[in-house]
């Protein structure tokens, strides 16, 4: 398994397959696994009846998506020989691409829309305002059989808050311990020479390192593998999240492209740098810190929340994705991080997230060094 749990793909099948057909709109977070489970959805349904589109790829003119589009479909479509002469037509031809295309036989077909929303890059061309509102109106309509996902989770609820009820909004869930054993199970052969309860705290503790993201569980337990199947999983963070490592380079990916679908570049990016110094601070801290007004720091807020950077809880503002806080915190400097500054941040950032145990955590707490007071919380007797 590379995402979301088994049963999460049930409900998706259940959608595709109830008489209407609805249309799942998995929401989540960068690294959450949206394009792995269009992958399978892709390979269960049969590759000749399923279309796969990396929306995020190739939009670049509605002409050129168009042609893109059509050119690697495995389905039929009745508009192949035409050409449109304008951006508009060319829309209008792909929404009925999406319409009328049939699979083999004549039945309806699957397509399976990746990151869907950015397809509001066609909304800079004449006489194309509304695209994805055109959009959510031809599928509600059409025979055939839709999967869209996003990122971009507030975006997508004010997109849809007033759709037909053929589309069921769903959040694609974190993985839980157990999926995170599951998922680093082939890093140790398949625990045969692990003990059940090392086992299990390893998953309880990498699903808290990584807060269920399956792209980061992935990259941890690749890490262990190359290792031998050593069950260190704050080194293999370390490394993976140090200067060249890939979840360094993936927290910079996902960091740089929500900023730049938002509003406000840098001051997004001092708030950002803001709450990676300290967490659950209130609208008018940060205004200070910013050396802003309250308003403005209101409209910056709301963009970061529009991105699904931050999130509100009790009018106290944090990060959504834990990793990339420690990111910030090691990154978004004027020189890259030393070797030991990593170390003493992850091993920060695990010993405020992995839960205690009562004996020595050897797997995950591997190579960390601690003071007596940090290991008196993870329940270990100190003997002279």
């Amino acid at each position: 398994m590379t995402g979301a749990p088994v049963g999460f793909d049930r409900r998706v099948q259940s959608a595709l397959d109830a008489s209407p057909s609805r249309i799942p709109v998995v929401l989540g977070g960068c690294g959450t696994g949206r394009t792995s489970l269009l992958y399978r959805l892709r390979e269960r349904i049969g590759r000749p009846a399923a279309q796969y589109v990396a929306v995020e790829r190739c939009a670049t003119t509605p002409e050129r998506f168009l042609t893109s589009v059509t050119s690697a479909s495995p389905f039929r479509w009745h508009g192949a020989d035409t050409v449109p002469g304008t951006a508009r037509e060319a829309f209008d031809a792909l929404l009925a691409f999406f319409d009328t295309s049939r699979a083999p036989g004549g039945e309806p077909c699957t397509f399976l829309l990746d990151e869907v929303l950015e397809l509001r890059t066609f909304e800079s061309f004449p006489g194309l305002r509304h695209v994805i509102r055109e959009l959510v109106e031809a599928l509600a309509d059409s025979p055939n059989r839709f999967v869209l996902t996003t990122r971009y989770v507030a975006r997508a609820h004010r997109l849809l808050r007033d759709a037909t009820a053929r589309f069921e909004v769903m959040h694609i869930p974190m993985l839980q311990p157990p999926d995170v054993t599951d998922l680093l199970a082939p890093a140790f052969g398949g625990y045969e020479q692990v003990a059940t309860e090392d086992r299990d705290y390893l998953g309880r503790a990498v699903q808290a390192l990584t807060d269920g993201r399956a792209a980061y569980v992935k990259a941890i337990g690749d890490a262990m593998a190359q290792r031998g199947g050593a069950a260190d999983a704050i080194s293999a963070l370390t490394s993976l999240i140090a200067p060249g490592g890939a979840i360094a380079h993936w927290c910079r990916f996902c960091y740089e492209l929500r900023l730049h679908r938002a509003r406000g570049y840098g001051a997004l990016k001092a708030i950002l740098d803001i709450l990676a110094e300290e967490e659950g601070l209130t609208l008018t801290e940060i205004s200070q810190r910013l050396h802003s007004t309250p308003g403005s720091t209101k409209d910056y807020l709301s963009w970061l929340e529009d991105v699904d950077l931050v999130v509100s809880r009790q009018k106290r503002y944090s990060f959504t994705d834990p990793v990339l806080r420690l990111w910030v915190r090691l990154h978004c400097r004027p020189v890259e991080p030393t070797d030991d500054e990593v170390v003493r941040e992850v091993q920060h950032f695990a010993l405020t997230r992995v839960p205690p145990r009562e004996a020595v955590p050897a797997m995950v707490f591997a190579g960390v060094e601690a003071s007596a007071e940090e290991r008196k919380s993870w329940g270990i007797i100190e003997i002279d």
